[in-house]
């Protein structure tokens, strides 16, 4: 079980950001990518998702050994593909329960029972130690982004695909919603599902540390290692990076 990301060039409007991206991620491992702004993070995400705005131009998208590069959102996420988003949308009107048992009925054949569903929520929430009013609330509507955060951890949590890619789900969180957010990736961390987690920071790689980790620069992946990579970097920035890749090009 795994995702493969084979020689990927896209596009978005005339201007090429991915440039021949290979990346495997297989279940029960938990991999970091790390790049600075305008890297391409992002755009790697939305394709990997299915965002129509983003043009593939050469290369595949391969999950479980079927190729989904041209398949819509919805059939990525019903084969067990979930993408956490850096700006997750409000939906005024729709309760976080609500929205989760929509989400949980979006890849089943029958509707889940009631109790059924109660059920898993609480275990849920148990694990993530959300209080169970949180669900009541319409979704994302004057929430923090601590509590954008946890509802899209809880939505992970419910689902529990093969593999999440998680796009920058640290951004603008104070310590202690890291920490949560950080909590319940590690709580649903196992050989059930494989975790891609894209960074700008390695602040979040400090409380979930991955077994690998990608350091993508210019649409490419240019250096690869275990954690210590992170640690690496944090010391000496990407320009160093930067400077080692064009030596090597140059030479």
């Amino acid at each position: 079980m795994s995702l493969e990301i084979q020689n990927l060039h896209v596009r978005i409007e005339e201007r090429e950001i991915l440039r021949g991206l290979d990346l495997t991620v297989r279940k029960g491992e938990t991999h970091a990518l790390m790049g600075p702004n305008g890297s391409g993070k992002s755009t790697l995400a939305n394709t990997i998702m299915g965002n129509p705005n983003y043009e593939v131009t050469e290369g595949k998208i391969v999950f479980n050994g079927e190729d989904v590069t041209e398949a819509d959102p919805d059939e990525r996420a019903r084969a067990g593909l979930f993408m956490a988003f850096q700006y997750p949308a409000t939906i005024p009107g729709v309760s976080v329960a609500n929205f989760l048992r929509m989400a949980v009925n979006a890849k089943r054949d029958d509707p889940i029972k009631v109790k059924e569903f109660g059920k898993l929520l609480g275990e849920n929430m148990e694990i993530l130690k959300i209080d169970r009013a949180f669900t009541s609330r319409y979704l994302n509507e004057g929430f923090s982004g601590g509590e954008k955060k946890r509802a899209e951890i809880l939505q992970l949590a419910m689902l529990r695909p093969e593999i999440a890619v998680l796009d920058e789900t640290d951004s603008g969180l104070d310590i202690d919603a890291l920490r949560i957010v950080s909590d319940g990736v590690n709580a649903l961390r196992g050989p059930e599902m494989g975790s891609l987690i894209i960074t700008h920071y390695k602040r979040i790689l400090d409380y979930v540390r991955p077994e690998f980790v990608h350091i993508m620069l210019d649409g490419r992946i240019v250096r690869e290692g275990g954690p210590e990579l992170a640690d690496e970097l944090e010391q000496t920035g990407y320009e160093q990076i930067r400077e080692e890749v064009a030596a090597a090009n140059a030479g």
